[in-house]
């Protein structure tokens, strides 16, 4: 049932959910059904516990699930939500960027440079520019997350249905993700298999890191030796699970050969040395996606080919 406004004025509300409904975070279902309220409004009141989940407080990372009831206190929306801002570089940029796409879902190749959604400090993102380039596109959502220096195979599911059976994929681990990375340094092993369980932490101002602990989530990375460099290898990088900045941080504490271009978890004098060359950016690339299609139930492969900037990068590479 859902107790809707009467009259114009704003009034508790009570949403009953449905299957084509769940499976997703509280904040993006709030978002998407109150049109024009602020996200920072939406996430006060969740933290204030004015939205509640069968009658109980709840996190905005909470998941939905079908036949839960969400409580929407009396809330004003505006007339008509602001428009958020796509530039035209990244609209461009979107538009010839599809690898894969049929009813169910597409594959990108998401370029560099850009957060996959709009947050705090971001007006918009991958997500947002999509939602912009297609704007009768009744059902958009990201299957998962690239980090924003992070290029390549990107899901985004198109239905529901499609979203909820691809998250069981990713889950399950049913998704095989192959990365290309360029190391600093010549690293001399032909692979490994790096099994070091990752913690996340917040530095005091707000910047996320990740570190190796004992008390952390497990996590595996194989590497594999592509080309060896005169200051610097290509490696092939296949995650086992999925944790934040998974690669980046098993190749610098576990390999001992950081990412080049890697601002976080780096080389100072690495970076240094490859931006005097004109190099700016990060080199991780999401190469390759392999899982079963959850509606064909067919092998599927997509591959994304490197970025120019990369391509230019090995080139020059190899001219050394």
């Amino acid at each position: 049932m859902t107790t809707a406004e009467q009259g114009g004025t704003p009034k508790v509300q009570l949403i009953d959910i449905t299957e084509e409904q769940c499976d997703q975070r509280l904040d993006n279902f709030l978002i998407t059904f109150l049109k024009g309220v602020p996200k920072s409004h939406i996430y006060r009141i969740v933290r204030k516990g004015e939205v509640r989940v069968n009658k109980g407080r709840v996190d905005v990372k909470y998941r939905l699930e079908t036949g839960d009831q969400v409580r929407i206190p009396p809330v004003r929306v505006a007339e008509k939500a602001p428009e958020t801002f796509v530039g035209q570089h990244l609209q461009d940029a979107l538009a010839a960027s599809v690898l894969f796409e049929d009813e169910a879902f597409m594959i990108i190749n998401k370029p560099a440079g850009y957060a996959v959604h709009g947050g705090t400090g971001i007006n918009s993102g991958i997500i947002e520019g999509l939602r912009s380039v297609r704007p009768n596109a009744p059902f958009l959502e990201l299957v998962h997350r690239l980090d924003k220096d992070t290029s390549g195979c990107l899901l985004i599911a198109k239905k529901r249905s499609a979203l909820k059976k691809l998250h069981t994929l990713f889950r399950e681990d049913q998704v095989q993700k192959t990365y290309l990375a360029l190391l600093a340094g010549q690293w001399l092993r032909k692979k490994l298999l790096v099994s070091a369980p990752l913690q996340k932490n917040q530095t005091q101002g707000g910047e996320r890191m990740v570190f190796i602990s004992k008390t952390g989530k497990e996590a595996e990375t194989l590497f594999r030796r592509l080309k060896l460099f005169p200051d610097c290898t290509l490696v092939e990088a296949a995650p086992k699970t999925g944790r934040t900045h998974q690669i980046r941080v098993h190749a610098a504490s576990s390999l001992g050969h950081p990412i080049v271009g890697d601002e976080r978890y780096g080389q100072d004098d690495v970076n240094k040395a490859f931006r005097s060359r004109g190099y700016k950016r990060m080199f991780l690339h999401a190469a390759t996606l392999q899982f079963t299609h959850p509606v064909t139930g067919a092998l599927l492969t997509v591959s994304a080919p490197l970025p120019q900037q990369l391509d230019d990068l090995l080139t020059y590479e190899e001219r050394l």
